[in-house]
């Protein structure tokens, strides 16, 4: 509730530099008395003795209220905003040198003098109030305003007339970093400073790109190329296999049902719980089978055995059981040649059709004469999967056989499920484990546009396979920093990358994910609550230009609120009826209210590059990145 409150009780100056400069005329005029009585003095008109005080007297109020119109202009000349600024190479280096502190672009920390002025602006057309390049130039001032033909309003970074290299701490990033900002806001302008940053550092880079941005990823290359090894640079494409890496996201697990749940991962979000239950026991068994049986489990195998039966696995792992258990010879065991010959002419009835006769023999033999202290948990699974009914174990995995599919197909197959003794594919096979070892920069297109779906898969996948190589880290001590960076994370978000978002820090993981807007992840996580809960395992915020409602609330609650004054006026005159009797009055009442700090509309207003965020623990920023130019690509085919 707005309170009167008069100015000595208020804890900054009320200001309005949203005015002319009427300090000028003042200090014209003081100046002016000044020149005067040095003038008359000068003549021998007054003594100096008394000339000598009246002059500091003039030129001292003089200075004062001129520097007073100075500060006016000053502030007002910020208003015409600055225009999109490119850097050079030098450039980046000079302003990146610090590796224990990250970079922001130009800006400065908002205060509530800041918001106070933002809030006076919206009263006004901030037009008339720019001020001339001659002037700014006068001023001290670069003539280079935002041109009228770039998006955005000007005077919202004009609120501040000086700006400077804004740095936060590098450890204030462990808690994650969320950037937002609707398509063309400079979202990838934003990230390819911040990775640029963590390749310097010599930090294991790992990018998530399901656009394939063409000037973040020269930016990235350059960074490899300038700071790093000559093989650094690792890239992922799923349509260009033929130029990028084979990479495993089965091969690192400390126990066989980590992969399991890797799959479980990139099932869809909307799958029910018994059907992703079912699902993640599939896989669980052939996986355990697989390992029996000291076979490295990958996405090829996975999706043959389910598809196709467990057959091949249950046979193999039983005959390697009747060697142990019953010798060499363990065919001409009595009862296990009885059961054999019986399926041999028919007399069992098998459950597929991919289940030969010596299988139901076998089979049988288990279930009727091994003893439950001989028996194995593999085997038991194994052979509870092999008898359960055809049709409705297909139903069961009918939500997980469409999604290794789309990953086992093709090229993309041979990609995700490389073959070290495939000679004719030359392409490096890499893991996660052996992309942390050697310190590389990964970046992973997942090629959004044509493929959603695939895309949203590897993505996931990718996430599976990180989050629990961060617990394998946690378990046996961090080393080396991995910076991981999520574009459009909406389209990959899944239970490991929330995990990560949790827990990522303690594993030396720091994270951080760019999105549109909140109504994308609440879609893609079934609420708003839900998108909510996952942004807030992001401590750090910084938002871009938005035009979404929800997402602008997001934004203004995290940035928090503050005090804005209000000046009432009030002027009242009368007349009696006698000659001369005359009144009047002259009030001023300055209100003070708890408002946003920067109002929500006003994040829809945002020029392109331009941002507002909550950094550290709840330092405000305005700021603006620029945009690196890296050079001309040496990897660019020369013109002949």
């Amino acid at each position: 509730m707005a309170r009167p409150l008069d100015a000595e009780m208020l804890v900054r100056p009320y200001e309005m530099p949203w005015r002319r400069a009427y300090e000028a005329y003042a200090g014209l005029a003081w100046l002016v008395a000044f020149g005067a009585i040095v003038l008359d003095a000068g003549r021998g008109r007054t003594p100096w003795l008394l000339a000598t005080p009246m002059a500091l007297v003039c030129l001292l109020f003089g200075v004062w209220r001129t520097a007073q119109a100075l500060r006016i202009l000053v502030v007002r000349a910020s208003l015409s905003g600055r225009a999109m600024q490119v850097i050079d190479v030098r450039t980046v280096e000079r302003l990146t040198a610090a590796s224990e502190k990250v970079y922001l672009g130009q800006g400065f920390e908002w205060l509530p003098v800041h918001s106070q002025r933002l809030y006076e602006l919206a009263k006004v057309d901030y037009r008339e109030f720019l001020v001339s390049p001659a002037l700014l130039n006068l001023l001290g001032y670069r003539a280079d305003p935002q041109p009228d033909e770039e998006i955005g309003l000007p005077f919202i970074h004009g609120v501040e007339p000086l700006e400077q290299a804004v740095y936060r701490p590098l450890q204030n990033f462990e808690g994650g970093l969320l950037l937002v900002g609707t398509t063309q806001s400079g979202k990838g302008v934003a990230l390819a400073i911040l990775v640029a940053q963590a390749v310097r550092r010599g930090d294991v880079v790992i990018v998530i790109d399901p656009k394939n941005s063409h000037r973040l990823k020269r930016v990235v290359q350059w960074a490899c190329d300038r700071y790093r090894e000559p093989d650094t640079f690792l890239e992922f494409h799923p349509a260009f296999p033929d130029t990028g890496i084979r990479i495993d996201f089965t091969f690192n697990w400390q126990k066989p049902t980590e992969v399991a749940s890797r799959i479980q991962a990139i099932m869809p979000p909307d799958t029910a719980g018994a059907f992703s239950a079912f699902g993640w026991d599939a896989v669980n068994v052939v996986v355990q089978g697989l390992v029996e049986l000291e076979e490295r489990p990958n996405l090829r195998k996975l999706m043959r055995y389910i598809e196709n039966g467990i057959e091949p696995i249950l046979e193999a792992s039983l005959r390697r059981f009747y060697e142990e258990l019953l010798g060499p010879q363990w065919r001409q065991v009595p009862e296990m040649k009885k059961l054999l010959h019986d399926a041999q002419r028919g007399g069992m009835r098998k459950p597929s059709e991919a289940a030969s006769h010596e299988l139901m023999g076998m089979v049988s033999y288990y279930e009727h004469q091994v003893s439950d202290s001989q028996r194995t948990k593999t085997i038991d699974a194994q052979v509870r999967t092999f008898r359960h009914d055809r049709e409705h174990y297909q139903k069961i995995t009918a939500n997980l056989l469409p999604i290794l599919s789309m990953l086992t197909s093709g090229d993309l197959g041979r990609t995700l499920s490389p073959d070290p003794f495939d000679l004719e594919d030359v392409r490096p096979i890499m893991n996660l484990e052996k992309i942390e070892q050697a310190g590389h920069v990964l970046y992973m297109c997942v090629d959004s546009l044509p493929d959603p779906s695939v895309a949203s898969a590897i993505g996931a996948l990718a996430l599976a396979d990180l989050a629990a190589r961060a617990g394998m880290r946690y378990n046996l001590g961090a080393h080396r920093r991995i910076a991981l960076f999520v574009d459009e994370v909406s389209n990959v978000i899944n239970l490991p990358l929330i995990e990560i978002l949790n827990k990522g820090a303690e594993g030396g993981i720091y994270s951080t994910c760019a999105m549109q807007t909140l109504a994308d992840l609440a879609r893609r996580l079934g609420s708003e609550d839900a998108a909510r809960m996952v942004l807030g395992n992001l401590n750090n915020l910084i938002a871009l230009r938005t035009k979404d409602r929800p997402t602008q609330e997001f934004v203004v609650e995290t940035i928090g609120r503050t005090a804005i004054h209000s000046m009432r006026v009030g002027l009242s005159h009368g007349s009696d009826v006698h000659l001369g009797d005359f009144s009047s009055s002259y009030s001023t009442q300055v209100s003070e209210t708890l408002e946003e700090a920067i109002p929500a509309d006003i994040l829809g207003k945002l020029p392109n590059l331009h941002y507002v965020a909550s950094i550290s623990g709840g330092r405000r920023i305005k700021g603006r990145f620029q945009i690196i130019d890296p050079g001309p690509d040496p990897r660019a085919a020369k013109p002949s």
